[in-house]
C-alpha cells in the first residue's frame, strides 16, 4: 500500500509543477493537465483501495468518492464550453465538496473512540444535502450566485461569479464542522486517549488545512483551484496513516494473543539490579512520552516478540524498527532491551 502511495504522490507532483513552471502562454493548458491528473489519481486512489485494502472503511470510501467527484467536476468544468456544463460541473463538485466535512468529522470521532447515533448522522446528512440544494441553485436561482458568466483563458473554462445573499451559508457550514472537530478533540484530550488523539490530531490536520485553503481562496483570486491538488494530499495522507493504523492494531492484537500464550513472566530471581527510585521515576515517565507505534513495540518486547515477529506485522525495515528502538530506549533511560524488561519487572515488583 505504501509503494501506491508514493507512486501517486510521484505521478502528482510532476504535473502541480507543470503548471505551476510553465510560460504564462503556456500555463492555462497546464492548468488542464493538473485537473486531469488529478481526476485520474483520485480514480486511482478509489478504485486502489477498494480492490487491495485488507481491511475497508466505509467512511473512508465516502471521502475517496467525495474527492473523486470533486476532481471529476473541477475537470469537467476547465473543459466546458457553455454555462449549462459549467454549472452541472460546478454542482458535481460542489456534491462531492458539501459532505467532505461530516465525513472527516465521523473518522475522527471514530478515532477518538467517540460514538455517533445513526439519527445524529441522519440529520448531518440532511442538512448536508440542503447545503449542496443552495450551492446547485446557480442557473434556477439568484441566492446563492447572483450572477455566473463563463470566460475562456486559452481553452480553459473559468467560472465567474457574482455571490448572492446566501453563498455566506457555505462558510458557516464549515466553520461549524471546525468548531465540532475542534470540540471532539478537545474531549479526546480530556479523555486522556493518548493513541486515538494523536491519531485524530493527525487526522483533523487535513480537514484544517483544506478550511484554510479554501478560505485563503475566496480571499484571493486564484485561476487554479488548489482543493483538487489539496483534497488529494490529504487522501494520500489519510490512506497513509489508516494503513499505519491498521498494521499496528494487527501487532497489538499479535502481542495480547502472545501474552495469553506466556505461562509466566520471566522470572529473574535475585539477578534483578539494584535501582533507585529516580531511575524508576524516569522510566515510568517516559512510558507516557511513548508515541503509538513505540508503545505497540514497547509492548511486543514485554510480550517476548521477536524481531523478525515485529518487522513483519508492522511492515518495517529493520533500520526503522532500529530508529524506533532509539527513541524508546532515549524516553526510557535504557540502553538495551534487557534492560527495559528488567526495569519492567522492578516496576511490577514493586507494584504488588
Amino acid at each position: 500500500m505504501k509503494k501506491i502511495l508514493l507512486g501517486l504522490a510521484t505521478l502528482l507532483c510532476p504535473a502541480f509543477f507543470m503548471s505551476g513552471c510553465a510560460p504564462i502562454g503556456e500555463k492555462a493548458a497546464g492548468l488542464s493537465v493538473v485537473y486531469g491528473a488529478t481526476a485520474l489519481i483520485a480514480v486511482a486512489i478509489w478504485v486502489g483501495y477498494l480492490c487491495l485494502a485488507r481491511k475497508k472503511s466505509r467512511w473512508l470510501i465516502a471521502l475517496f468518492s467525495s474527492v473523486l467527484l470533486v476532481n471529476v467536476g473541477y475537470f469537467m468544468l476547465g473543459v466546458s464550453s457553455t454555462l449549462g456544463q459549467a454549472l452541472t460541473a460546478n454542482r458535481i463538485a460542489y456534491f462531492g465538496s458539501v459532505f467532505l466535512p461530516l465525513i472527516m468529522l465521523v473518522i475522527i470521532m471514530q478515532a477518538t473512540k467517540i460514538h455517533c447515533p445513526k439519527w445524529l448522522i441522519g440529520v448531518l446528512l440532511g442538512v448536508s444535502l440542503l447545503v449542496f440544494l443552495v450551492a446547485a441553485s446557480p442557473g434556477i436561482s439568484t441566492i446563492y450566485y447572483k450572477q455566473v458568466s463563463l470566460s475562456q483563458v486559452n481553452g480553459v473554462t473559468v467560472l465567474n461569479k457574482v455571490y448572492g445573499p446566501w453563498h455566506a451559508l457555505y462558510l458557516y457550514y464549515l466553520l461549524g464542522y471546525f468548531a465540532a472537530t475542534v470540540a471532539v478533540l478537545v474531549r479526546g484530550y480530556i479523555k486522556k486517549a493518548t493513541g486515538s488523539f494523536a491519531h485524530s490530531m493527525a487526522m483533523s490536520a487535513a480537514f484544517f488545512v483544506n478550511l484554510g485553503v479554501w478560505l485563503m481562496e475566496q480571499l484571493v483570486q486564484v485561476d487554479f483551484e488548489l482543493l483538487a491538488v489539496s483534497y488529494i494530499i490529504s487522501e494520500l495522507f489519510l490512506l497513509g496513516l489508516q494503513d499505519t493504523l491498521l498494521e499496528q492494531e494487527r501487532l497489538k492484537a499479535l502481542v495480547e494473543q502472545q501474552a495469553k500464550s506466556v505461562v509466566a513472566p520471566l522470572d529473574y530471581g535475585n539477578d534483578l539490579p539494584a535501582v533507585d527510585e529516580n531511575r524508576l521515576q524516569s522510566y515510568q515517565n517516559g512510558l507516557d512520552l511513548l508515541t503509538p507505534t513505540e508503545t505497540t513495540i514497547y509492548e511486543a518486547y514485554l510480550a517476548r516478540m521477536t524481531t523478525k515477529e515485529i518487522l513483519a506485522n508492522l511492515n518495517i525495515k529493520e533500520n526503522t524498527l532500529k530508529f524506533h528502538n532509539r527513541n524508546i530506549y532515549s524516553k526510557l533511560g535504557v540502553s538495551s532491551r534487557r534492560e527495559l524488561m528488567e526495569l519492567h519487572a522492578i516496576l511490577q515488583r514493586e507494584s504488588e
